[in-house]
């Protein structure tokens, strides 16, 4: 997404404790350092391990408010949700970045958000803003799509799909890895885009026929797009030999931006029937030590001055309604006019035992 969001995470982001500011001209809410001199107070970040923001960005925040970042990395999504739902109470930090609407109701049945209304969310459109009670803000939104290796399919003059039906088709069989819904963001947007798709009492069948065409599941983004997609430059290098993977309708610009030479065009492409809207939220931590730097940095997340960095960061689309993309993301990306959606409510009531059916047909 997330969104993170995922697409960039091994191409940009380190993992771990990452500490990305600079000290601001601005006094406001600093305190002494060790010499005596003024030093900023740290606002900490949790985030999954795809977030990553320009330096000049987050220093024009500490200039901004005196407060410094510190980006603390916590796995993919699901785990670093599960994380704070295990420390409610006594997070981590003080704002926590990338639950995404496949997991928010979980984040937020458990508590571990407290409410706050950020400055400026009136520029975010209605549709995104899914917490009544704003424990939660939005701040980028995207969508989980098969990704296809576009030297592959012109090498085998065969046509990549287009669709979720032309997964299942015999011609593909053996081409796709997805990653597992327990486990991985994108792998549960798609399993919940399935589900949208064929409804209720369908998307078993779907997935059956998925499994008898040779789908390939992997834990992770990370091992399905960077060891067993056979597009990217990652799969490339570990000699990846599936060209079709579930990732990003974003993915296309990351293999443009980091080609070396940079290719004109994307070495990848998009099978926009097969794609599943998520949308990423920002909280403020019930419990967290600095909650005045928390609502500080939420509202930091959708100034137009961090929502126009992320595309390039990212590799995400910005909620605020005044910030616009980049032309490498508009000339590369995809946009997709029909994603598949799921209201809140039926994600809530349905994710879990969804995922206990889908590895009892997938895995086993």
């Amino acid at each position: 997404m997330s969104i993170k969001k995922a697409a960039a995470a091994a191409l940009v982001a380190a993992l771990g404790v990452t500490t990305l500011a600079a000290c601001g001209a601005d006094d406001a809410g600093k305190a002494a350092g060790p010499s005596g001199a003024p030093a900023p107070k740290t606002v900490t970040l949790v985030s999954h391990d795809s977030f990553n923001a320009s330096k000049e960005v987050l220093a024009a925040f500490t200039k901004q408010t005196g407060f410094t970042v510190k980006v603390l990395k916590s796995g993919d999504a699901g785990e670093a949700v599960n994380k704070e739902i295990l420390t409610k109470g006594s997070p981590q930090g003080d704002v926590f970045f990338g639950v995404d609407n496949t997991l928010l109701s979980r984040a937020l049945d458990n508590g571990i958000f407290v409410p706050y209304a950020a400055k400026g969310v009136d520029r975010v459109p209605a549709a995104y803003r899914l917490d009544k009670e704003q424990r939660v803000t939005p701040v980028d939104t995207g969508d989980i799509c098969v990704n296809y290796d576009k030297k592959y399919f012109a090498d085998k003059k065969l046509a990549p799909p287009v669709t979720f039906d032309d997964l299942a088709k015999p011609a593909y069989k053996d081409l796709l890895v997805v990653e597992n819904p327990e486990r991985s963001s994108p792998g549960l947007g798609f399993l919940l885009g399935t589900a949208a798709k064929y409804g209720d009492d369908g998307w078993q069948d779907y997935w059956k026929k998925l499994k008898a065409n040779g789908v390939k599941t992997v834990d992770s983004w990370e091992l399905a797009y960077n060891q067993e997609f056979s597009g990217s430059a990652g799969g490339k290098q570990a000699k990846g030999d599936r060209p079709l993977v579930v990732s990003y309708a974003s993915s296309p610009p990351v293999e443009v931006l980091y080609g070396e030479p940079q290719p004109k065009t994307a070495p990848t492409g998009v099978s926009t029937g097969t794609c599943f809207r998520q949308t990423e939220f920002a909280g403020l931590l019930n419990g967290a030590k600095n909650p005045e730097g928390g609502k500080a940095l939420i509202d930091f997340l959708i100034s137009k001055k961090f929502q126009e960095d992320m595309p390039l960061q990212m590799f995400v689309n910005p909620v605020a309604e005044d910030a616009a993309l980049p032309e490498l993301f508009t000339k590369h990306g995809v946009v997709v006019d029909k994603p598949e959606t799921m209201a809140p409510e039926k994600i809530a009531e349905k994710r879990d035992p969804w995922i206990q059916q889908w590895s009892s047909l997938v895995l086993k």
